[in-house]
């Protein structure tokens, strides 16, 4: 069992930044692929980024590559996702998301979620 709690969320004019964290506590054995997904107002939960175990492979969505970078540090247990040149349409609850086995399949199949935290981006 992991438990996943996310930080950082905010307020932020379009264009700033944000940068924020999930912690992972209960079995963190750095055997988890880690992953970014978030929930638009009245949207359904969608893929933003994922990190393999090692941190080696990383891909994103396609609406925020170039903007938003994942990373881990398994020492502290911790990933990452710094965004910048944020627009309001990222606005929403971003959740942090872990999944054992295959790295590739955190995208369709998250195993463990985070309670989210709120991203406000103004114009």
């Amino acid at each position: 069992q992991v438990q996943l709690v996310e930080s950082g969320g905010g307020l932020v004019q379009a264009g700033g930044s944000l940068r924020l964290s999930c912690v992972a506590s209960g079995r963190t054995d750095s055997n988890y692929a880690m992953g970014w997904f978030r929930q638009a107002p009245g949207q359904g939960r969608e893929f933003a980024a994922a990190i393999s175990q090692n941190g080696r492979i990383i891909y994103y969505a396609d609406v925020v590559k170039g903007r938003f970078t994942i990373s881990r540090d398994n020492a502290k247990n911790t990933v990452y996702l710094q965004m910048n040149s944020l627009k309001p349409e990222d606005t929403a609850v971003y959740y942090c998301a872990a999944k054992s086995g295959p790295w590739s399949t955190i995208r369709a199949t998250p195993e463990y979620w985070g309670q989210g935290t709120q991203v406000t981006v103004s114009s």
